[in-house]
């Protein structure tokens, strides 16, 4: 078990000085061998700043809060590990000076039953409850792990500290993330309005781009561009392109160039397209592999110029450190009421079509002509995990609404185009019917690993979005 991309962690032990000393000594070996396992980096007191490199007092709260300080763009999150009983406020005060608005993880070592002596009792079950009230007390927000006390270098704890880094990732991302938004919205599909204020507030920016713009500079690149020649290699490389014309390949290849471009220029980290109907009237292709060969490339992109779905994405692939996609809820299952149909015409990362082909998208050719329409997916996701989630601004309200779920996509047949999965979902009419009476849009995003509750955590602990976590 190890984390993907390196993270740093800020790390406070608490200590009470009536307590053994080697119990913090002891606490803080396994953790450094924890960390080192899962590759992850921390920044904490050593033993020459303060007594073991632990907090006490007000004189250990202050340095530790300057250490933390220091390094505030570096930590993504800080750990806070009893050993024993701890002080509750040196830990409060510490964190407070450090002046970090990262996730909080409260952990405590437990007692064993045959050292009650006053060699190895910790009394850290107590002691969590008053660091964490004393958290409350200071306005700050903080997670758990999933047992009150669990042991440092047990799998269980290795289960949380992933989960609460995905929680942290989640965090950290939406909080900074700049997201394009090409072409206007579609004007059939209120369902994608969205509020630009309410994500600005949040920390999510929104910059356009008008599609003739697109147009008017993939037109003045030549076929013979060097950037245009690598980028029909990369498509022909990413999927079975055997049936798409080369006029259709550089096109694509044209408008992922200006994109590029566009994205690099304004710092973008996700896109969402209004991939129809002006791009099949007046461009003759369909962006979906490009599309997919962002999302595969951890740079999400939605369709329909779904802004807020693009944000779902987003908020997905950090949890899960996967890409993401974003999906239609699109068809029952036969008579099957815990089973429904994912649908995209489409534009699905690789990640979830191990038969992924380009093609063309039979609904819009019938209104468009099918010759418009090359470049869209085809492929079947196969059985495994699968979490999905929906961010959605209401207005009415004034917040930003959202639903994450875990379920499971299967292998029974379907025979359909495009890019598909059957998926089952507990308890899936519940959902449904949340969805639909509360306003929510026909777009969700998905992700193939379970991390809801790290979504769940992130958006409503830290974020202070409503969501419900569906189960």
């Amino acid at each position: 078990m190890t984390v993907a991309k390196p993270m740093t962690l800020g790390v406070i032990f608490g200590n009470r000085d009536f307590f053994p000393d080697g119990l913090v000594s002891e606490a803080r070996r396994d953790l450094t061998l924890v960390l080192a396992e899962l590759g992850i980096e921390m920044v904490v007191l050593t033993p020459e700043q303060s007594k073991l490199g632990a907090v006490e007092t007000w004189q250990d709260a202050m340095l530790c809060g300057q250490v933390l300080h220091r390094q505030k763009y570096r930590i993504d999150g800080v750990l806070v590990c009893l050993p024993n009983f701890g002080d509750e406020k040196g830990v409060a005060d510490a964190l407070r000076l450090s002046e970090l608005s990262c996730p909080i993880l409260v952990q405590a070592c437990p007692d064993d039953l045959d050292q009650f002596g006053l060699e190895r009792r910790r009394d850290a079950f107590c002691g969590k409850i008053s660091v964490c009230n004393n958290l409350r007390q200071y306005g700050m927000k903080f997670s758990l792990t999933r047992d009150h006390t669990v042991a440092i270098r047990s799998e269980r704890f290795k289960v949380d500290l992933v989960e609460f880094l995905a929680v942290c990732r989640v965090v950290k991302g939406l909080r900074r993330v700049r997201i394009g938004a090409v072409g206007a919205r579609l004007n059939a599909f209120n369902t994608t309005r969205y509020s630009e204020k309410l994500l600005e507030a949040a920390g999510i920016s929104v910059n356009t781009i008008d599609l003739s713009e697109v147009f008017g500079r993939a037109a003045e690149i030549e076929s013979s561009d060097k950037r245009v020649q690598e980028r029909v290699g990369l498509i022909r490389a990413y999927a079975d392109s055997s049936a798409a014309p080369e006029e259709s390949l550089l096109r694509m290849a044209k408008f992922a160039v200006v994109l590029d471009g566009w994205m690099d220029e304004l710092g973008l980290t996700a896109t969402a397209i209004q991939c129809w109907s002006s791009m099949q009237k007046n461009y003759h292709v369909n962006v979906c592999t490009i599309m997919s060969m962002m999302s595969e490339q951890m740079m999400p992109s939605a369709c329909e110029v779904d802004i807020a779905g693009v944000v779902s994405m987003y908020a997905l692939q950090l949890a899960s450190d996967r890409p993401a996609a974003l999906v239609d809820w699109n068809n029952n299952y036969g008579d099957q009421d815990d089973k429904c149909v994912f649908f995209h015409c489409g534009n699905w990362a690789k990640d979830f079509l191990p038969d992924i082909r380009i093609g063309t998208a039979p609904i819009l050719g019938t209104v468009l002509g099918e010759a418009n329409t090359v470049g869209a997916l085809a492929g079947r996701t196969p059985a495994g995990p699968v979490t999905f989630g929906r961010v959605s601004t209401d207005d009415l309200t004034g917040k930003i609404r959202a639903y994450v779920g875990e379920g499971r996509f299967t292998d029974d047949p379907l025979d359909t185009f495009g890019t598909k999965a059957v998926v089952q979902v507990p308890r899936l009419p519940d959902l449904m019917r949340h969805i639909c009476r509360n306003g929510f849009e026909h777009h969700a995003a998905m992700t193939g690993a379970h991390c809801a509750g790290a979504v769940a955590e992130g958006l409503e602990n830290y974020l202070g979005w409503d969501i419900l976590r569906h189960s």
